[in-house]
């Protein structure tokens, strides 16, 4: 049954923006957003009120013909609820007032947690009214005139004349003495439908004078100082969030700020939704000088409106797609605006431009800024690049010796004479912190409560680790075996990574707060389920691939046959293992190439290694293969097993048979044999290294969790959840045998569900990163200097092989300045400058000095009763540009 008191209601305060050209149905979020916490009493009394013109208790209760004492007692109880405004006049008594619905009461009753707790439909009503009236206001509400207006970061416009005190932060605080903060009220609404977003709620939106009095004195937010109101401030720069203010009581007049992000936010929500900017703009936009930009990408990834974007920065044979000038565009300024124009799938930011940007932040799994930190390596700023590489990557030391160098592989360097020696400038940069006496360890975005089981110290499950602690939360990492760092630790050599160089990345660990027991086998000694009833809130579940696979052969099962990560374990477990005579190591990559090698320092005599690929196809990497060479093993290309040989229980040989071609017309894995042509070769020992499985031991009994037929983790494969919600996955776990800077890359993704799962948010808004590459064939190389590629000192094989210490050495200063000059510096962000609203989050990412603010409108707020008869003659005038616009289309025809 509609309470018609209240709608009536609704449609007074309604008409506070529309002039009630729109009449409020029962349907309508307006009606319902009211309904559950008013009866038509509460609103026959409210209707007596008026939009920001305060009336005292008595005035009212006169007005309403009701007792004094009763009026006030519903006065304050609506007050409470948020639907209208109490101030204390000068003279100590209470005044009550409407307030419009946005920004205003909606924002009021979100604020009220116990509310919108037991009735859902108020955050629900917020987010629909604000969608309704952004597709109504698009394109008919002037530049600087919009219900919510960013405010620039301050140190963004320090050195710009032309600004006006009503754009500074810091001017709107310091008009105030009293100061509330409460929680973001959009981003409380569209966690309540389902559409949060990750970035930060609590404690988000601060209040002044008037507005912080009322907010305390109702509960809907907590006291706090004028120091603690800039600190939120400070904090939501940070995380990359957008200065927004109610923008309906005059220049400099806001009594709020809100820390605004564009997936979650209502004011923003006009720039991305509706591509409609001026909604929301300051009177600035951003400029990019592309001479000094690097394409780090930080920029990018924290600009809220999608206006900046990554692409390149050399020379093409043929143009590339740019944005248009404003001029040249269709914008809401002088276009009839509807759906069609809108960005329905504005939360998945696109994050590079149609021609693409440089190969190596594209090519790299991790995504990690290559560009950036080899300009940063160039200046000097050794510290300041390895803090851009831990935004991704929390393991450089590591990946500097064992990484496959995907970024190198594309470099477009290349083309010309060699590629940028990417990994070791990497290597250089996290080696200098290594020998540091102070580590680099991150600042914790706040101290968080919740408890969280990473189960497994591979470099997946320390990556999730790393990302989750940096956000606060207490993080457990179980570990099967005596010691961290997985198939770092276990499955590769010492002479490849020193175990100091695992520990050491893990101590930074250990500084953020990180805790973790080894020795502890999830399943066995403690189950997920005993952990859940302890008060964890999520598990991350990265065991790795550490069981090595047979092959069923005849006589796999002698003595003196093992698996090669068998062998790996043992030997980095510190066992004494030795091996006596020939040995065959069976398999062509990577870790056979570490199995063969580490068979010759613990004793073999000779070291042949067979495998089914010929010297092109193998999977292991050129260099790898270079250095098993050099130490004087032995690779015998397109050879498959066909028994091994066993005298009394032991192994004497392997029989081997030709094979012809390894994969079909599809690429598909489908060796073929000539079973005529055969060899046996002795040995006494046989290490197979033709692949590894997972072992899942008892960690998934009792869950809904299932494999895949190869024993690999069923899992969302954008989100990584399971089929237990709390439960996420990655590594090799998940995809099966990859590469650490592939695990690494899963580790960051996780922690990022990890985190959106904890608040009950989204876990899929803005998760594909959709880089690619610049399009090379078209790049113009004429003219480029042919510089030669830095080269470490050659290590003797006849050395290495002696040794498990690692003999490799770093460049020197001097050869990371030639090296860095290389770079060609592919990739530069580019700024759709009618898209940006003049935020400044961009200028505090930016390390290069490549971006900042230029002042482009000069607009300002008014009070909202001065609004009607400016937006009157805006819309008649914008009626005009689009008839006049038409007219010359049809010219032009």
């Amino acid at each position: 049954m509609v309470k018609q008191k209240v709608l009536d209601l609704a449609n007074k305060i309604a008409a506070g923006i529309t002039g009630g050209i729109v009449k409020v149905k029962e349907t309508d979020p307006e009606y319902r957003i009211l309904e559950p916490v008013m009866t038509d009493e509460m609103a026959e009394i409210a209707l007596k009120l008026e939009i920001r013109k305060p009336k005292k208790v008595k005035e009212i209760a006169k007005l309403c013909g009701k007792p004094a004492d009763k009026v006030e007692k519903l006065l304050f109880q609506m007050a409470v609820d948020g639907v209208i405004k109490v101030e204390k006049e000068a003279d100590g008594e209470d005044a009550y007032f409407l307030e419009l619905f946005v920004p205003g009461v909606m924002e009021y009753m979100v604020a009220h947690k116990e509310n919108v707790e037991k009735y859902p439909q108020i955050g629900e009503c917020f987010e629909e009214y604000t969608r309704k009236l952004g597709a109504l206001m698009t394109g008919n509400i002037p530049i600087g005139l919009g219900v919510m207006r960013v405010i620039p970061i301050e140190s963004a416009i320090q050195g710009e004349t032309r600004r006006a005190s009503y754009e500074e932060i810091s001017y709107l605080i310091n008009q105030h003495e009293v100061f509330s903060v409460a929680d973001c009220a959009c981003r409380t609404s569209m966690r309540i439908i389902g559409q949060g977003c990750g970035h930060t709620v609590e404690d988000m939106c601060i209040q002044f004078g008037p507005a912080a009095e009322y907010y305390i004195r109702t509960g809907r937010g907590r006291k706090i100082t004028k120091e603690k109101a800039l600190e939120i401030c400070r904090k939501a720069e940070e995380e990359g969030l957008v200065h927004s203010i109610p923008n309906l009581s005059g220049p400099g007049k806001a009594l709020a700020v809100c820390n605004c992000c564009g997936c979650g936010c209502f004011g923003l929500r006009n720039t991305t939704l509706y591509r409609n900017p001026d909604w929301s703009r300051s009177n600035y936009v951003a400029v990019v000088d592309k001479d000094k930009c690097v394409a780090c990408g930080e920029c990018v990834e924290n600009c809220q409106a999608n206006a900046a974007k990554l692409g390149q920065n050399l020379c093409t044979k043929t143009p590339i797609p740019v944005p248009k000038a404003i001029e040249e565009r269709d914008t809401p300024r002088d276009t009839k605006w509807g759906k069609d124009r809108w960005d329905l799938d504005y939360r998945n930011r696109k994050l590079v431009e149609e021609g693409g940007t440089s190969p190596c932040k594209s090519g790299c799994p991790a995504h990690i800024a290559v560009q950036g930190y080899v300009k940063m390596a160039a200046q000097g700023r050794y510290r300041e690049a390895l803090e851009l590489i831990k935004k991704e990557n929390p393991l450089p030391a590591i990946c500097g010796r064992i990484c496959p160098r995907k970024c190198e592989a594309v470099c477009t360097r290349g083309d010309i004479d060699e590629p940028l020696a990417v990994d070791e400038i990497k290597k250089f940069i996290a080696d200098l912190e290594l020998k540091s006496e102070h580590r680099f360890v991150p600042e914790k975005r706040k101290e968080r409560q919740e408890k969280i089981a990473v189960v497994g110290a591979g470099p997946a499950g320390l990556s999730c680790a790393y990302f989750l602690a940096v956000e606060g939360y207490k993080v457990t990492v179980f570990e099967k075996q005596k010691k961290l760092g997985g198939m770092l630790t276990l499955g590769i050599p010492s002479y490849r990574l020193g175990k100091e160089i695992v520990e050491s990345e893990i101590e930074v660990l250990r500084q953020l707060g990180v805790e973790f027991k080894a020795g502890v086998e999830v399943g066995k000694d403690v189950t997920i389920p005993e952990l859940r009833k302890k008060g964890y809130k999520a598990f991350y579940v990265a065991i790795g691939a550490q069981a090595g696979r047979s092959l069923g052969l005849e006589g796999e099962n002698a003595q003196g046959v093992m698996t090669g990560v068998e062998f790996l374990r043992r030997v980095n477990l510190g066992e004494d293992l030795r091996l006596e005579g020939p040995t065959i190591v069976i398999g062509g990559g990577n870790v056979a190439i570490d199995v063969a090698r580490t068979a010759e320092r613990v004793g073999a005599s000779s070291i042949d290694m067979f495998c089914l690929e010929s010297r092109q196809e193998m999977p292991a990497l050129d260099e790898e293969i270079e250095e098993a060479e050099s130490e004087g093993i032995v690779i015998n290309n397109s050879w498959g097993p066909k028994r091994i040989v066993v005298e009394n229980g032991r192994v004497v040989g392997v029989e081997f048979k030709k094979c012809i071609s390894v994969f079909d017309e599809n690429r598909r894995f489908s060796p073929k044999f000539d079973e005529n042509t055969t060899k046996i070769v002795k040995a006494n020992h046989v290490l197979l290294s033709v692949g590894q499985g997972i072992d899942w031991g008892s960690i998934l009994e009792g869950s809904n969790i299932e494999l895949n037929p190869n024993k690999t983790i069923k899992a969302d494969p954008l989100t990584f959840q399971t089929a237990d919600s709390d439960v996420f996955a990655g590594g090799d776990a998940l995809t099966g045998p990859k590469f650490a800077i592939d695990a690494i890359a899963l580790g960051k993704q996780g922690s990022v569900s990890i985190h959106r799962y904890i608040h009950g948010d989204n876990l899929t808004y803005n998760r594909e990163r959709d880089y690619h590459a610049l399009d090379k064939a078209n790049l113009d190389m004429a003219g480029y200097d042919h510089l030669p590629r830095q080269r470490t000192i050659h290590v003797d094989g006849s050395k290495s092989k002696e040794t498990f210490k690692d003999l490799r050495v770093t460049f020197t200063e001097d050869q990371i300045k030639k090296e860095t000059e290389r770079c060609l510096g592919c990739g530069a962000t580019v700024v759709d400058q009618y898209q940006c609203v003049g935020c400044g989050v961009c200028t505090t990412k930016c390390k290069f000095d490549a971006i900042s603010l230029v002042r482009r409108y000069d607009a300002s707020g008014v009070d909202f009763t001065e609004m009607k008869p400016l937006v009157i003659k805006h819309v008649i005038k914008r009626q005009g540009k689009i008839a006049m616009k038409n007219v010359k289309k049809i010219f032009k025809k």
